[in-house]
Order: structure tokens, then C-alpha cells, then sequence
């Protein structure tokens, strides 16, 4: 038997109902926050990724799924959605659109990971990016959204945690100090985190090695270093949320994981120290990737995380169950019943009938089982009489329906008044 490949996952008809849940919950905060959905290609050129994220960082050194294709273009899956919706926003003209651009996205992601709880090679991730500000504002607005989407799902025990990384100029200075203060015991350090070391140190605080962790404990932090703007950025974000009333912890070991991100960068994490959403502003994405010099901020959240969460809280869904199901005996009322069931379906209403040749029994049992209301049942005899049996499968109460020329609409407004 053929199976799924390793770090993939199959959602089953049981599950997709609280998926469905949460992507219609995100999607009604995003257009109340006035974002609009943007859809991209699940491939780019690998030099999309490559500029955009970053050549030290691990998922372009570890994680993607690159490959050449027919033409001998190097391709990747994406593994993140930023860097394609940078991409598309330059290609398709958006900076002429009234600024600032409001962009949300529902995809899925590529990642060569280790699997492990939380960790999928295919995941999904919900994400949202506002191009054309610089603001602290923009930054407290997307936070908000962020905190938001995750009161709504009302998950309980997340905290949020925030940090400045500074701009390039005034991490320029930070990254010499932490050169200076890694370079005592990079001999102790992975060789990536040696690769990494002049490329940008930075990175080694983000490495998942639990020596390189135990190394980094007492490293300097960024905070210490900010320049005057940067820490005047900082403070009126902090200032905006306290006023708001937003519960955050400050956490100057946030570095996030991808090249692209500047000033303020923010975790939202669960009881078990994984981050469910995060992200933060990337000024200077734009320009890497041939645009304008054009300031930007906005998050991902990873979907599968946010169901592990909702499923262990057992929420109450209202899963669709069909309303009446129609069964019958005899070709004259299989038609019949094929005829009405289209009518009422075509009235929006859920109805089913059997399509396997089963005898009555089976279809009532079936009926049962799919939680079916109602069970009209119609032979070719009560055909003829213009008359059938409605069951009420909840109490068990049966009753003779009328059936002529408006034998659909008879049987909703019955339906509807029981």
C-alpha cells in the first residue's frame, strides 16, 4: 500500500470542520481590519528565497525543497509567505494601490524539518503583511489583528512577547559586540553556527543545538544597542499597547529566524513555550528584491499548531448534518425521489437519498447514522396514493405527508415549522 510521504498529513472529513472553522473565523477579523486575500504560486525561483530570507539562515540552508526544473531553472516550494507576497506586490504593480497595501494569505508550506510535535515537512500557515508604513501604528495594528485572531478562537494561556532587533545601522554595532562575546568559545559552537558567525551572529542565537543554547545563555542583547530611532520605535509601540491595555512581556532573546526582519519583531507562545504566531517588520525587503525603499510588518501563524490546540479543547462545532433523507423502494419513486431531492437542494436545503441500491432497512440505518432529521420514505404503491411517511428520527414520531405537483414546497414548510 502506498502512503503519504514522511511529514505530511492527511485532514479527514471528521477534522476539516474545525479547519474550516478557523480559516472563516480569520477570514472575517481580516476583512473587518479592512485586509484583502492575495493567493501565490506553491513554487518560485530559488533566488526569491534566497535574497529575500537569507543565505544564513536554516531554511535556506537546510530546509528547502529546491530542484531544477525541465529547463534548468532552479525552483523551490515555498517556504514561507512573505517573500512571495513582496514578490507579487513588485510584479503586479500594488505600489501605485493606496497605501498602505493590506494583504492576507491561507497557504500552504514547504520545509525539510526534522518531524517532530508541531513540526510538519508540509504546513499551513495564515498570515498577514501591510506594505507602505514605517508607523509604530502599524505595528501596534497588526499586533492587535494578531491578538485578535487568536481571542477569537478563545485559546487560553498565550502569551505575547515582544522585541526590537534594530535597524541595520545600529545592528551593525550589536553584531561586532556579540562577534566579540561568541568569538571567546566558537570553537564550542556547531559548524553551522561557525558558518554563521561573520555572515551574521545574530543567527547563533536562534540555533536550535542545545550546546549552542547553553552557550548563548548571557549573550548581549540587542535592546542595549538600539539607535535613537529605533529605541524612540520601540517606545511608542510599548506606550500604544499599554495604553490599549495589551498584555506583553518584553523577551530581548527574540531574533526570529529569517534575514529579512528589522525593529520590531513579536512571538505569540502557547503553555508549552511554541510559538503559534509570529512575526514582526521587514523595512528593508522591499528594496532587497528591486522595489522601491519601502517599509512593511506582518505575521504568520501556523495552522496545525492552532487545530493540535482547538482539538484538545474538544470546542463545539456546528458540523452540517443532513436534514431530511429520502429513502425508497421501487423505480418510479427512486425517481421521484432523484427529482425531489434536486428541488429541495436547489432550496438550499441538505438532503439526501440513497444512491447504492440498499434495501429500506439499510437506508434507514444509514440515515441514522449520518444524523439525518427526517427520513421521507416513498414507495411506487404510495406513489400512486400521492402520499408518504415523514419520520422525526430525533423523537421517533411518524406522520402521512400529501404529495402532488408542490410536494417540495409543502414538505420545507413542514419541515421548517417542526
Amino acid at each position: 500500500m502506498i502512503q503519504r510521504p514522511k511529514g505530511t498529513k492527511d485532514i479527514l472529513p471528521e477534522n476539516s470542520y474545525i479547519w474550516q472553522f478557523v480559516e472563516k473565523n480569520s477570514k472575517d477579523i481580516f476583512r473587518n481590519y479592512g485586509f484583502e486575500e492575495i493567493r501565490l504560486p506553491v513554487f518560485e525561483h530559488t533566488e526569491l528565497f534566497q535574497r529575500g530570507i537569507g543565505d544564513a539562515t536554516d531554511v535556506v540552508q537546510k530546509e528547502m525543497y529546491t530542484f531544477e526544473d525541465k529547463g534548468g531553472r532552479s525552483i523551490t516550494l515555498r517556504p514561507e509567505g512573505t517573500a512571495g507576497v513582496v514578490r507579487a506586490y513588485l510584479e503586479n504593480g500594488m505600489a501605485s494601490l493606496p497605501s498602505p497595501v493590506k494583504l492576507w494569505y491561507n497557504m500552504s508550506m514547504y520545509r525539510y524539518e526534522n518531524v517532530q510535535k508541531g513540526r510538519l515537512r508540509e504546513f499551513h500557515q495564515i498570515g498577514a503583511e501591510v506594505i507602505g508604513t514605517g508607523s509604530y501604528e502599524a505595528d501596534v495594528e497588526i499586533i492587535c489583528l494578531a491578538n485578535r485572531l487568536i481571542s477569537s478562537l478563545e485559546i487560553e494561556n498565550i502569551k505575547l512577547t515582544i522585541n526590537s532587533i534594530g535597524c541595520p545601522t545600529c545592528r551593525k554595532k550589536y553584531q561586532n559586540v556579540l562577534r566579540e562575546w561568541i568569538g571567546k568559545n566558537l570553537e564550542k559552537y556547531c559548524e553551522t553556527c561557525k558558518d554563521r558567525f561573520e555572515k551574521n551572529p545574530m543567527r547563533i542565537l536562534d540555533c536550535k543545538e542545545k550546546t549552542c543554547n547553553e552557550l548563548n545563555k548571557g549573550a548581549p542583547i540587542v535592546l542595549d544597542y538600539l539607535c535613537e530611532e529605533c529605541k524612540t520605535h520601540f517606545d511608542n509601540v510599548k506606550q500604544m499597547l499599554n495604553r490599549i491595555g495589551l498584555d506583553y512581556e518584553v523577551d530581548g532573546s527574540i531574533v526570529r529566524g529569517l534575514d529579512y526582519y528589522t525593529k520590531t519583531v513579536f512571538e505569540f507562545i502557547d503553555e508549552d513555550g511554541l510559538a503559534i504566531l509570529a512575526g514582526g517588520r521587514y523595512d528593508g525587503l522591499v528594496k532587497e528584491l528591486k522595489g522601491q525603499d519601502t517599509p512593511a510588518i506582518g505575521f504568520a501563524m501556523g495552522v496545525e499548531r492552532l487545530i493540535e490546540i482547538l482539538m484538545k479543547k474538544q470546542i463545539e462545532l456546528n458540523i452540517p448534518k443532513p436534514c431530511i433523507y429520502i429513502a425508497q423502494i421501487g423505480e418510479e419513486a427512486n425517481i421521484f425521489a432523484t427529482q425531489l431531492v434536486e428541488i429541495l437542494r436547489g432550496k438550499n436545503i441538505y438532503a439526501q437519498k440513497d444512491i447504492t441500491g440498499k434495501s429500506l432497512k439499510a437506508q434507514f440505518k444509514y440515515a441514522d447514522r449520518i444524523g439525518s432529521k427526517y427520513v421521507l420514505t416513498i414507495g411506487d404503491i404510495e406513489l400512486k396514493e400521492k402520499k408518504a411517511n415523514l419520520k422525526d428520527m430525533l423523537t421517533g414520531n411518524e406522520e402521512t405527508i400529501n404529495l402532488d405537483g408542490n410536494s417540495a414546497e409543502k414538505l420545507i414548510k413542514y419541515i421548517k415549522v417542526k
